[in-house]
């Protein structure tokens, strides 16, 4: 299968600017769609990738885009409810129709989507519920689609460990909801390859893979693992069920969503596999690379810098 040039949706976005950088390793070409060329900065770098500004919500916008290319991959997710453009069925279910119907108007045949663990049409939560409504747009679409299902994604940039070991620094103590919750935490570059692999993989048609690391946590474990890796060691409390509703339903209302109610309600899934990473490809360990970027934020850390820009 020739691919020269693929539409990346969400390219701009934690995953995306990993999954283009591989992709302009290795020579292929490729337009970018973002409503904010600002965010698409370190993008703009790459000598093979074309960063537009277009508004993929557009049905119109989404079909000039994706013209002339060879293939599609979307990345669009979110985690919260936003509503508008930031909402469930308008970032995952609608925007899966207007890509199906993008790629159709433009004669693009190969179709890579993003997912996640545990989706499904009669999902526990609204946000798994949309990804299996958009798994089911895809696939019925008559294009050669591959979907891919990852745990949590972590990285340097990430809005999962960085989020905690934020809350450690500043909380003497943490409170945490649903910490029983089990996840299987898969690197972003791992997931990114997996993609690179699967794009020119023609037995890769119709099919999903899940995507995970080699180590399963609770949610407990993961947040005391990060604590202890930036110095900043923390008693946790762990909420029952009851009251992590309550805990994130006043998250809720913050400017900045940290928690959601449906949060609470997709983690009644637990994010992890028995399946072996595909293609290959051996997953590496959370615990093998997160210390290198966590530990340059450490109070010891700080000190050391603030001594170096004393001369001492």
């Amino acid at each position: 299968m020739i691919i020269e040039k693929v539409c990346v949706i969400g390219g701009s976005g934690f995953v995306g600017r990993h999954l283009c950088q591989q992709l302009a390793a290795r020579g292929m070409r490729m337009v970018v769609p973002t409503r904010d060329r600002e965010r698409a900065k370190a993008l703009i770098l790459l000598p093979t990738v074309d960063v537009v500004e277009a508004d993929v919500h557009s049905p119109a916008a989404l079909a000039q885009v994706v013209a002339g290319c060879d293939a599609v991959i979307n990345l669009v997710g979110v985690l919260h409810e936003g509503g508008g453009p930031r909402g469930f069925r308008a970032a995952h279910v609608e925007l899966a129709r207007n890509v199906v119907e993008a790629c159709r108007a433009g004669g693009v045949k190969r179709l890579l989507q993003m997912s996640a663990i545990g989706a499904a049409v009669d999902g526990p939560s609204a946000y798994l519920r949309s990804k299996g409504e958009a798994e089911r747009v895809v696939l019925e679409s008559g294009l050669d689609v591959t979907i891919f299902r990852p745990s949590v994604i972590f990285g340097p940039d990430d809005r999962f460990l960085n989020l905690f070991a934020g809350l450690a620094r500043v909380l003497p103590v943490l409170v945490l909801a649903r910490p029983d919750a089990r996840f299987q935490p898969v690197y972003v570059g791992d997931v990114a390859a997996a993609f690179v692999h699967a794009l020119t993989d023609i037995t890769t048609h119709g099919r999903n893979y899940d995507l995970c690391g080699p180590q399963r946590y609770t949610l407990r474990e993961l947040v005391a693992w990060v604590a202890r890796n930036i110095g900043c060691p923390r008693p946790i409390i762990g909420l029952n069920r009851s009251l992590s509703y309550c805990q994130a339903f006043a998250m809720e209302w913050l400017p900045v969503k940290l928690m959601s109610r449906d949060n609470i309600r997709s983690m009644d899934i637990d994010s992890v596999t028995d399946s072996v990473f595909p293609f290959g490809i051996r997953p590496q360990a959370l615990e093998a690379l997160a210390p290198s970027w966590l530990a340059t934020d450490t109070p010891r850390a700080h000190y050391d810098r603030m001594r170096s820009r004393a001369g001492r």
